[in-house]
């Protein structure tokens, strides 16, 4: 099986996620999309956190309408920081996956790659997908990696966030499913 991996802390969940999964599916070939929430991101400051299991249910609606999009839990399971090389070497043992995954990351996290744990081996261990967030041009990645060319959405969790506090609409911006579920549970309010 051919499968890409999307870690992130889904905070909360958006539709720039889904497209970008679904963009590296239909343009790369894989044939599962594995998103990985993150339990305490370590480059990543968490302003505002709904928590690990509203973040986890609000991506099991998302990504329900999708069947080859899987989530897999375990960093959330680990608990503590949440390292991709541990994760990568976890999902190597649990799947059976043809040749190397795909690690998808955004350009806004190539600058930064080479401060993760163990960078120059996990770049050994996938293939590095890089979609675009950013609206400049390619951030340029030490390792051998693949640029998706993947319209920009104007969306992103930290938005999402910021416009649920000022009391404004959320709608598009998030599956209809998750945007009830957090109305629901008032998060991020």
């Amino acid at each position: 099986m051919r499968l890409a991996i999307f870690g992130g802390t889904f905070n909360p969940v958006h539709v720039g996620h889904l497209f970008l999964a679904e963009e590296v599916q239909a343009r790369l070939g894989y044939e599962r999309v594995l998103f990985v929430p993150a339990h305490i991101p370590v480059h990543k400051d968490m302003d505002a956190e709904a928590g690990p299991e509203h973040r986890l249910a609000m991506l099991r609606l998302a990504t329900e309408p999708y069947p080859s999009f899987q989530i897999d839990d375990c960093e959330l399971r680990r608990g503590g920081a949440s390292y991709t090389i541990d994760t990568v070497r976890e999902i190597l043992g649990r799947y059976p996956i043809d040749d190397k995954p795909g690690l998808v990351i955004g350009d806004d996290l190539v600058e930064g790659f080479e401060s993760w744990k163990e960078a120059r081996r996990l770049a050994e261990m996938v293939q590095l997908i890089v979609g675009r967030r950013l609206a400049a041009g390619e951030a340029r990645m030490r390792h051998p990696c693949i640029y998706v060319d993947n319209c920009l959405l104007p969306v992103s969790s930290s938005e999402i966030r910021q416009r649920l506090r000022q009391g404004r609409s959320i709608r598009l911006l998030v599956p209809e499913a998750v945007m009830q579920y957090i109305l629901r549970h008032a998060l991020y309010a």
